[in-house]
């Protein structure tokens, strides 16, 4: 039987302070989250394990490092407002919460929304809003955000999700073709400008939506 608390700091120590991560706070968070509890059962033994897994409606629950590095390069604070697109299993969701004030979350696929939803609420994780919908389009109502994070490959960055951050807020989105994407980072300046940081070549599924793929792409 899997002792998951020992799998989580294997997992801290391996596969994110061993590439790098080390920023204490967010160290701290990934060793609190259960993982295992975002992944379908038969899945759990393997919740730990350098890579992404399924977790069902051909939807993934990203690889461990993945998920860190993306958020230590939004720099959040306890105090920020954060939108994320794609709430998939609701672990990349539950390191959000844990790290600032409240979430925004948007999911196009139903039943993961609803599975996330469930497991969040048993975290008590309350400070959590999740809606389904195109999350291209953002949540424009609820805005503007100090950082926004997208979890799936976009063509191009969204220019609705590029005008809901506050001047002096981070975008974190995959960018590329269907296949293989570059990760970015956008600032927006006071002035309303946008600049560019190019990361590491990454793979994710497919950003759905108006400003994202046609879903028969």
């Amino acid at each position: 039987m899997v002792n998951f608390e020992i799998a989580r700091k294997r997992m801290v120590q391996e596969q994110l302070v061993g590439r790098g991560i080390t920023t204490p706070r967010l160290l701290d968070v990934f060793q609190k989250v259960p993982r295992h509890l975002f992944v379908q059962e038969a899945m759990a033994v393997q919740a730990y394990s350098d890579g992404p897994l399924p977790i069902g409606e051909k939807q993934t629950i990203s690889q461990p490092y993945i998920v860190a590095l993306m958020t230590d390069l939004l720099e959040l604070t306890s105090k920020d407002h954060v939108l994320e697109i794609g709430t998939g299993s609701g672990y990349q969701t539950a390191i959000l919460a844990s790290l600032v004030r409240r979430v925004w979350t948007i999911e196009r696929i139903r039943p993961l929304a609803m599975q996330a939803r469930k497991v969040l609420d048993t975290l008590h994780l309350l400070n959590v809003n999740i809606k389904v919908g195109d999350g291209t389009l953002g949540w424009p109502e609820e805005g503007p955000f100090d950082a926004i994070l997208v979890t799936a490959g976009a063509p191009a960055i969204p220019e609705t999700l590029a005008a809901q951050l506050v001047p002096g807020g981070r975008l974190v989105i995959p960018v590329g073709d269907e296949a293989n994407q570059t990760l970015l980072r956008i600032r927006k300046a006071a002035d309303g400008t946008l600049s560019q940081e190019t990361g590491i070549g990454c793979r994710f599924v497919p950003l759905i939506g108006q400003q994202g793929w046609q879903l028969n792409s």
